[in-house]
């Protein structure tokens, strides 16, 4: 199977056939006798829960950080850098764009090895207009125009630039991004320095301030962070994140480019990287700043799309994780991810319903006890580091 022709055919039904096998578990223990009825879920939240605890204690700071720091500030260093790539594809993004150029203007690059991209998906508010009058202004600054519905989404903006660029590697960011000046100076380093074929940025929200909703993504994100290095740090999966990810070029280009048949291209090459043994590291300093969504309705519409895309990337790639491409750890820190992201909120969900229905208390306590217990330590642990 060639991950280039990967396009997740039967997803709908694999949605379905995941969904009943959901329901069946959750359904399962209530058919148990009462003596024996919580044995799923205490052995789920054994193996589940010793896992996670590993993941979350030894994620460490210093880890996957720039040790040798007089790199950046070496002559030798900045003659020895690679050319890059910076690409932003922006739809609508009339309220950031401004700031957004000058953010790219800041880059501390050498300025022939730096080119800056942003990519125009079909925007129907003034982001055309500002961006050519930005284009005037500033030489530096490349704009590329795609017409409405031209399809693809992010991923289809991204490939349509790649023709137009020969960089070694790619800095992808969000028109919101905000960042240091030197942050790709340092991403570059670290990529070269550990031989690493993609490098995220961990993320942070910029917007705290605004309300509750925004604090709490800017905890989620710190725990993420730590999540993902942790996982790292045991020998499991790290992946990309969207906003502020630094990508080798000729890794996107052996798994085919960026994917239009999915919703979150992050997630989408995060398994493709994976796959072809092209490992990813998750930087802790400096960040990658964004802003948070304002609303509960856009949250939601939010983590839908990021729970729809995390589950196709596992329905369309999962004869390749089961194969001799990836080590049996990685397949175990796969299955647990699997377990406790997708397939656990359905569970318990199914298992609450059940407990109304049958008037009984839900039996998968334990593990959900677990599950938040560890969610708890790795966000009392990144948000104390940030």
């Amino acid at each position: 199977m060639a991950l280039a022709k990967i396009s997740g055919e039967n997803r709908r039904t694999k949605s379905i056939l995941f969904l009943i096998c959901c329901a069946l578990v959750g359904i399962f223990p209530h058919l148990l006798e009462p003596s024996n009825n919580l044995f799923p879920s205490i052995t789920l939240a054994v193996l589940l829960g010793g896992y996670g605890l590993r993941v979350v204690l030894r994620e460490n700071r210093q880890n996957y950080q720039l040790q040798k720091e007089y790199l950046i500030n070496n002559e030798t260093f900045f003659e020895t850098l690679p050319k890059v790539d910076v690409l932003v594809a922006a739809r609508d993004e009339e309220n950031v764009i401004e700031r957004l150029v000058s953010r790219l203007l800041s880059i501390e690059y050498p300025e022939e090895k730096l080119s800056l991209w942003i990519i125009d998906d079909g925007s129907q508010d003034r982001t055309p207009d500002l961006l050519q009058k930005l284009r005037s202004s500033f030489s530096k600054i490349n704009v590329l125009s795609r017409p409405p519905l031209s399809g693809g989404g992010k991923s289809g903006a991204l490939n349509s630039v790649l023709s137009k660029t020969d960089g070694e590697w790619l800095f992808i960011l969000d028109a919101d991004a905000q960042l240091q000046s030197n942050v790709l100076l340092r991403a570059i380093a670290l990529a070269l320095n550990g031989g690493w074929s993609g490098v995220q940025l961990r993320k942070s929200v910029v917007n705290c301030e605004l309300n509750q909703i925004a604090v709490y993504q800017a905890m989620e994100m710190a725990m993420d962070a730590v999540i993902q290095r942790g996982r790292l740090a045991c020998g499991g999966v790290s992946e990309l994140r969207g906003n502020g990810q630094l990508i080798n070029r000729k890794v996107l280009e052996s798994c085919g480019g960026f994917n239009e048949q999915t919703i979150t291209d992050d997630l989408d090459l995060s398994f493709r990287f994976l796959l072809t043994r092209s490992p990813i590291v998750i930087m802790w300093d400096p960040p990658i700043q964004e802003e948070a969504v304002e609303s509960l309705s856009a949250l939601f519409r939010q983590r839908k799309r990021w729970a729809e895309g995390g589950l196709q990337r596992f329905f369309d790639y999962w004869p390749l994780l089961f194969s001799k491409r990836l080590s049996n750890f990685k397949k175990i820190d796969l299955s647990c991810f699997f377990l406790l992201q997708y397939v656990l909120p359905v569970v318990s969900f199914i298992d609450c319903l059940v407990s109304i229905i049958l008037f009984e208390m839900p039996l998968y306590w334990p593990l959900s006890i677990v599950a938040f217990g560890i969610s708890s330590i790795a966000y009392w642990k990144g948000c104390s580091q940030n």
